[in-house]
């Protein structure tokens, strides 16, 4: 069973909701930022980069306590102001993000640290020491997390009737982004409450979509207050802010990749190369690919299918299945000389999102003289990773939904 917590959020009045409600900072080119800092002050981004008109040494070291401090000050400012308030009652908040093309519904709770730890929320993602270091410190220093961790979780048709339920009723927000999406959210009664977990007592096991650092940092920090002597069982540190949608929901894109060099090697020496394990095809346009195992290669101003042989087929595990890892294995690796992704400088990533018309531009432009599209990651692919207790290869997926901050806050020592 999946134990799902209820907690009183703290979250925007119904009239600046809108306003509050931000992307992750990375997401902003800077301009852009410093515009948006500019020209609202209503935005959760003064919350979480507080010193960003400042001239002193938290620009220049942004992971200190001292900086941490000012993003819990300026925390502090909001509520005091009334722009943030916080529920008299438990609920879990139903959220629905829509854009032009999909549509995701699911359910903000508290996710289970003792799940987490039981490998009852499972993970497919290799996390770094010293991020979740800092991301603990950081929770510890704030006492607040805005930003979900997206779980994901295999259909479950209560639950859907239970949601088709909640969402008839007039949403507590209601609002529209520059960035085309629509987003709604509902507060649950008490009796909803006890139907959404009761819904979920049915439900095996949640992989963790996106946010291994943030909630592999949660479970460190429940870990550190327990080390403390100061535990306490009922307390939201028991759990970590988290949107729980069906995977059916999900939508998975690739990361396609980019190089920048040929390693010496012609077209023709690329195309001779790939042969010994794919079916290479010239194609007359540029299509996505529409299967698992073809790539589709950009070189040269001309499009190739690289379909992966069927002897091939038979000798791939949970990883080794990923059209990532083949590429890798097949192509970047021996023909190319990119060994490790995470710090060869040859390599570059773009969003699925991003489409061909990114990866022919930038060939065409000289940037780059080689560039892969994917077929996406199935989410049956990305399960039996996880179920492996194995890692995905870097860059594998992009998923949405991508959550928005300061929608509702989880305060974690309550």
């Amino acid at each position: 069973m999946t134990n799902i917590r209820p907690f009183k959020a703290i979250r925007p009045v119904r009239s600046k909701a809108h306003l509050v409600a931000s992307r992750a900072v990375s997401t902003y080119k800077h301009t852009i930022l410093e515009a948006k800092l500019e020209s609202n002050p209503f935005s959760f981004i003064h919350i979480i980069h507080p010193e960003f008109f400042e001239n002193d040494d938290t620009r220049t070291s942004p992971n200190t306590v001292e900086r941490f401090l000012k993003v819990k000050d300026k925390y502090e400012e909001f509520t005091e102001k009334g722009i943030l308030i916080q529920d008299e009652e438990e609920a879990f908040y139903v959220y629905k993000q829509s854009t032009p093309h999909h549509s995701y519904l699911g359910v903000i709770g508290g996710a289970s640290v003792q799940e987490y730890k039981d490998n009852k929320i499972k993970k497919h993602e290799a996390t770094l020491a010293s991020r979740e270091e800092m991301f603990t410190n950081y929770l510890d220093v704030v006492g607040f997390n805005a930003e979900p961790v997206l779980l994901s979780h295999k259909k479950s048709e209560v639950l859907d009737e239970i949601l088709a339920r909640v969402t008839i009723k007039r949403p507590e927000y209601e609002f529209a982004t520059t960035d085309e999406m629509t987003h709604e959210v509902w507060i649950t009664t008490p009796e909803e409450v006890k139907e959404i977990q009761a819904a979920y007592a049915g439900i095996d096991y949640c992989y963790i979509a996106d946010g291994h650092h943030r909630s592999a940092s949660s479970v460190r920090l429940h870990d550190l207050i327990a080390a403390r002597g100061n535990y306490d069982n009922t307390k939201n540190y028991n759990s970590f802010l988290s949107f729980f949608i069906d995977e059916e929901r999900l939508n998975i894109m690739p990361f396609n990749r980019l190089c920048k060099s040929l390693n010496g090697h012609s077209k023709e020496d690329i195309l001779t190369l790939v042969d010994n394990h794919f079916e290479v095809k010239e194609l007359e346009r540029p299509i996505e690919p529409e299967q698992l195992h073809d790539i589709h290669m950009f070189v040269d101003r001309s499009w190739y299918r690289l379909r992966l042989k069927a002897e091939k087929h038979s000798k791939l595990d949970a990883v080794s299945s990923i059209d990532a890892e083949i590429l890798t294995r097949y192509i970047l690796s021996p023909i190319l000389g990119i060994h490790d992704l995470t710090t060869d400088e040859n390599i570059s990533f773009q969003s699925g999102e991003d489409g061909i018309l990114a990866i022919e531009h930038s060939v065409n432009s000289g940037v780059n003289e080689v560039g892969f599209l994917l077929y996406p990651v199935t989410m049956e692919q990305l399960k039996a990773v996880a179920d492996e207790n194995a890692i995905m290869p870097p860059k594998s997926t992009y998923i949405e939904p991508k959550m928005r901050s300061g929608l509702t806050i989880y305060k974690i020592d309550e």
